[in-house]
């Protein structure tokens, strides 16, 4: 036909040959065929963790880490596997785990997965390991067995840790949930979920940074911010040699504090400074503790005796776990007063109002400043000032 270029059908053939190393003519690439394959191996383990069936878990290759995580009630766990890598018969996979706790995840935990496979003589693959991808954090199964102690406001998974220590923490949870209920509303989960490693290594390990970055801090909490309301996974991770050195109030103030974060999270954004989320977590902590500002703000109180008084709100950068520790209290110290200073002047529901009020904006710029006025009626430095006074007259 006139305009148009004839190909043989030997030529066809020839050209299917060229590319078959690559490509199947009129099919899938061989590495996307793998890909498939290693995808139904790892949905075949995702149901057997669900369908609680070690025997089909260990079917498709190394038994690990299941005795470890097979006392948790996952509600969910899945992966999507996002690249393969071959080599002869074996292969290197990356993949995106997705996994909810019953009863307390809205969404899922996703986690970074590195795993490598082999195949058998038949060409069937199966995992040879299963470890944290590139600067992901362990799980907590990636340490140890892990124990489930469950309290009528929270689930705590621990390794390395006695079932009487856990339920201390379970038990301090269900004193938090209601007490942070009490101070902020009840539009949030109303529960938590604790991590308790066997160490601060443990814990560094499972927000993927050095211990030397946690040592000293008795928690954290991991979450997704957003002002959506669906912040779906808040874990409590909990540093057991800085936890054991605090006494039954500072237990207490702490997981208060942290649970405070989980209810305060979907209002919580770029827009916040650290002052205020971390000074409202400990207006909260120590809202019914009946401690007085020198007794719980000691490091800013010899500041002021000694006439050091800050000229302005804590950065963001003085939260720094890495940085200078007297720094670190007073910036957590100066923040906790900025939020006891709106609750005593303006009430406790204007203070929540304003916490509010930052959240709504996307980004900093203006966010405070916004917030004071309409909320406070009042300006950052004519508040940075009342804040500088009420520091000399609680501190002296």
């Amino acid at each position: 036909m006139a305009g148009r270029t004839r190909v043989s059908r030997s030529s066809m053939v020839a050209v299917c040959l060229l590319l078959a190393s690559l490509t199947a003519c009129g099919g899938q690439s061989a590495a996307g065929t793998a890909r498939d394959q290693v995808q139904r191996l790892l949905d075949r383990r995702a149901a057997a963790v669900l369908h609680h069936d070690p025997a089909a878990f260990a079917a498709t290759g190394t038994r690990a880490p299941y005795p470890n995580l097979q006392a948790v009630p996952f509600a969910a766990w899945s992966y999507r596997v996002t690249e393969v890598r071959r080599s002869g018969d074996r292969a290197t996979a990356d993949a995106v785990l997705r996994y909810r706790v019953t009863g307390y995840d809205r969404a899922p935990v996703t986690a970074g997965r590195t795993l490598t496979l082999s195949t058998t003589a038949d060409g069937k693959w199966y995992v040879v390991s299963d470890r944290p991808a590139r600067k992901s954090g362990q799980q907590l199964w990636d340490q140890g067995p892990v124990s489930v102690v469950r309290g009528h406001s929270g689930i705590v998974l621990g390794v390395g840790q006695s079932d009487g220590t856990l339920h201390g923490y379970a038990d301090l949870a269900d004193h938090a949930v209601p007490a942070v209920s009490d101070a902020w509303g009840t539009d949030w989960s109303r529960h938590v979920v604790v991590l308790v490693p066997k160490s601060v290594g443990g814990m560094a390990a499972l927000l993927g940074s050095p211990a030397s970055n946690y040592r000293g801090i008795a928690a954290v909490t991991t979450g997704e911010a957003g002002g959506t309301g669906q912040a779906p996974a808040d874990r409590i991770i909990v540093n057991p040699d800085a936890y054991g050195m605090l006494g039954t109030l500072g237990r207490q103030v702490v997981l208060t504090h942290e649970t405070t974060h989980v209810a305060t999270r979907a209002h919580t954004n770029p827009a916040t400074p650290l002052w205020l989320s971390e000074g409202y977590a400990d207006w909260v902590g120590y809202r019914r503790s009946g401690r007085t500002p020198a007794q719980a703000a000691p490091e800013l109180q010899h500041a002021v005796s000694e006439g050091k008084v800050p000229t302005a709100l804590p950065a963001d950068r003085d939260f720094g776990f890495a940085g200078n520790a007297t720094h670190l209290a007073q910036a957590y110290e100066g923040g906790w007063l900025a939020c006891r200073m709106i609750a005593a002047h303006w009430g406790e529901g204007r203070l929540d109002d304003f916490y509010r009020a930052v959240g709504e904006h996307d980004r900093r710029a203006g966010a405070v400043e916004d917030a004071l006025r309409t909320v406070l009626g009042t300006t950052l430095e004519a508040f940075t000032e009342q804040w500088r006074a009420y520091l000399r007259g609680q501190l002296r």
